[in-house]
Order: C-alpha cells, then sequence, then structure tokens
C-alpha cells in the first residue's frame, strides 16, 4: 500500500492538517496518515536568517520516514529560506520521498492583514500539492492555474487553483504507471 504521511513539526494547526490530507488522497490517489507531531529540528536554525534551512528540515525528515512511508510531507509554521532564496514556501525531493511546507508566509498576518483561516487552508493545500507533485517527478507548469506552477511570491499562490492541469494528471498518470511496475524514476526495486 501507498502511504503519505503527513508531521507537524512544531506547533501546527489541526484544522490545517485536516485540510492538506484528504486533498492529498484526492489528487494521488494515495492513503495518507498522519504522524505524531514532531519539534522543529534545531540544527536547522539559522539565526542570522532567523529562518529554517528547508535542506536541513529534510534532512531531519529523513531520519522519520516509517518503512511503509511512500511519501512523507512535513508541515511547519517557521520562516524556511534555501540559500540562494530569502524564503521558500516549501521544498521537496523531486523523484524522491520527502517534502516540507511552510505556514509562515501563507498567512495573512505576515503580511501585516487581518487572520483569514480559509484562505490559510486554500493555500496549505496548494502548497502540499505542489509539494508532494514534485516527489512524484512533477516539475514547474507553466501553467499559472496550476498548483505545480512555480510560486515566488503570496499572489502567485492565492492565483493558483487546486487542481492540476491536464498535462501535470498527464504526468502523474504516467509516473504511478511506473510504480505501479516497479520501473518509476526513484523506485527501488
Amino acid at each position: 500500500m501507498r502511504v503519505i504521511y503527513v508531521v507537524a513539526l512544531g506547533r501546527v494547526d489541526d484544522a490545517v492538517l485536516d485540510a492538506i490530507e484528504p486533498w492529498l488522497w484526492r489528487v494521488f490517489g494515495c492513503e495518507v496518515r498522519r504522524l505524531p507531531p514532531l519539534g522543529e529540528p534545531a540544527n536547522a536554525y539559522d539565526p542570522q536568517r532567523r529562518q529554517y534551512s528547508s535542506v536541513e528540515v529534510l534532512r531531519a525528515l529523513n531520519g522519520i520516514v516509517p518503512q511503509n512511508g511512500f511519501r512523507l510531507l512535513g508541515v511547519t509554521e517557521e520562516d524556511l529560506f534555501i540559500p540562494m532564496l530569502s524564503f521558500v514556501f516549501g521544498q521537496a525531493q523531486v523523484n524522491g520521498k520527502l517534502a516540507v511546507i511552510s505556514l509562515a508566509r501563507l498567512r495573512q498576518e505576515f503580511y501585516g492583514l487581518g487572520a483569514n483561516g480559509a484562505l490559510l487552508l486554500a493555500r496549505s493545500t496548494k502548497e502540499a500539492v505542489h509539494e508532494i507533485g514534485h516527489t512524484f517527478g512533477l516539475t514547474h507548469c507553466s501553467d499559472p492555474s496550476c498548483p505545480m506552477s512555480l510560486s515566488n511570491s503570496i499572489r502567485q499562490v492565492d492565483d493558483k487553483g487546486d487542481e492540476l492541469c491536464k498535462n501535470c494528471l498527464v504526468m502523474l498518470e504516467e509516473y504511478t504507471k511506473h510504480i505501479r511496475t516497479g520501473n518509476g524514476p526513484g523506485e527501488k526495486q
């Protein structure tokens, strides 16, 4: 059985996880299970940037993938970065098992605006689909309404839909067909 695990890193509102999990099942057709929450990986924090390295977070997640874990999505409230960018909404291993999303910049409060729970849930599901999509070999899509499109700003996240475009659906089907036969990219036989 193919299982996508979801784990909160630090304190994450259950409503966010409750929104993400059925959407991952809907898009990717895998069982989705929640792991007990974990703390933020201390070695991922960069005090100069006051952010967490998404690379280090993924490294920490690698050590907790359950034996039957097909994919693992970490969800954090902390702001994430990679060295070449000032922030990322998330990061994933393309054709790998691991992904992480940050809720920090998905919250209206980050931009000095009032909280909007519905908007946070919509943004969170889009970014979860985006990052898990990368683990299925999907790359950035040129269709700005596809959740696989690149987002460098919150406006781009808001402009996305929550359904994969036809091209990404075809690529996902091709990838999952290879998985079923044991010949998928990055899949060990």
